[in-house]
């Protein structure tokens, strides 16, 4: 019996809340199916399953926050016996347990919490850890009264809105890999006259709407750099690198209300740039209506990021973690280059490597920032 879990959507995420099922208990489902919505602190996900056969049993119901890991529905596979219903599964009654008494008052000196069973029931009934409540009861014994007054507390909080909790997810994850991840950053300017004229002749032929646009030459670059320096291409798991054999390029896209995403372009480095063009424009669609899918967030295997719409030459990013390396491009910018002995004005972008030190070091970050230069130099090779 496969458990279809809550996933963890990144590494800021600690929970999520169902939103809605899109299968029911008895239907059938195959490895890639979305079966479930789920709001995570970024946005409203997709969830796909990874197991096949029939639901078996719905676990959490919509509307509910949960841990990530908790299982939300179990998934019988193909073979296995079916499990005998909710009812026939529950254990024979009990006989009535005698009536409740109210239990002694504990000295402090054990350390037990002093509340009252019916005042423990209404905390929990409200979300509420009776050990931030402040007992007025006889020796501090917590009573209904001030669990009510807790509860008024809280409920006159106004809930945190999604654009907070989004930054504060960012911040999280932020602070966790500048404090665990030994940075190393460098920088090159590259050359693009030849990229952007191999675009604007290739545009030529094409109509407005498949127009190319030089970012996705980017993203091809960065993933065929990755084929040579392949340890960049990891995810940190526990006391070690794990090479991923497949190109996964994270896109990291500004949302409309604010904060960010960076979903994943699965086999970047297999992708036409036709095909990678219309992937990438739909990933943007996509994450800006909130639809994006969970494998599309737990996949990346690098993140590339470019602030040159915003007018931004250089950008130095933080690693998004288990990654182990992020690529930023800035804005392209005329600056004098020097060609063939001659002084020429030429289209450059500066294109930078924010890479992890357990992994790699500044020559393997110099060989991959010269391999994009070298693969944007022969734009009919990408």
């Amino acid at each position: 019996m496969a458990q279809f879990l809550m996933p963890q959507l990144g590494a800021d995420m600690t929970a999520g809340k169902l939103l809605g099922w899109r299968k029911k208990v008895g239907d059938s489902v195959k490895r890639g199916d979305i079966i479930a919505d789920v709001e995570t602190d970024k946005a409203d996900i997709e969830v796909e399953v990874f197991s096949a056969g029939v639901i078996e049993r719905i676990l959490v119901q919509p509307g509910e926050r949960v841990p990530v890991g908790t299982p939300l529905a179990t998934i019988r596979e193909e073979g296995e016996a079916e499990l005998p219903s909710a009812a026939e599964a529950l254990p024979r009654p009990l006989p009535p347990a005698p009536p409740a008494q109210m239990p002694p008052i504990i000295s402090p000196a054990t350390g037990r919490l002093r509340i009252s069973p019916a005042a423990r029931k209404l905390a929990a009934d409200n979300g509420l850890d009776p050990a931030s409540i402040t007992g007025t009861g006889p020796a501090g014994r917590i009573t209904l009264d001030d669990v009510q007054r807790a509860a008024r507390a809280a409920s006159a909080q106004p809930p945190a809105d999604r654009q907070t909790r989004m930054r504060q997810a960012i911040a999280a994850a932020m602070a966790r890999s500048k404090r665990e991840i030994p940075h190393y950053y460098l920088s090159t300017t590259i050359d693009l006259s030849r990229a952007l004229a191999w675009i604007a002749q290739a545009n030529v032929k094409r109509s407005v709407e498949n127009r190319f646009v030089y970012g996705v030459l980017l993203l091809k670059a960065v993933a065929l750099a990755l084929r040579e320096t392949p340890e960049l291409n990891s995810v940190w798991k526990g006391e070690e690198a794990v090479p991923r054999s497949d190109v996964h390029v994270g896109v990291a896209i500004s949302l409309r209300g604010g904060g960010l995403v960076a979903p994943a372009l699965h086999h970047t480095d297999r992708l036409s740039l036709d095909e990678l063009m219309k992937r990438f424009l739909d990933l943007v669609r996509r994450a800006r209506a909130g639809s994006l899918r969970s494998s599309e967030l737990s996949d990346p295997t690098v993140t590339v990021t470019s602030l040159g719409e915003q007018g931004v030459e250089t950008v130095f990013g933080v690693i998004y973690p288990p990654q182990v390396a992020l690529v930023g491009f800035g804005k392209v910018v005329e600056r004098p280059w020097s060609s063939e002995g001659r002084i020429v004005s030429r289209p450059v972008v500066t294109a930078t490597l924010s890479a992890d030190h357990r992994v790699s070091d500044g020559h393997r970050g110099g060989l991959f920032l010269a391999a994009i230069d070298r693969r944007l130099q022969e734009p009919d090779s990408l």
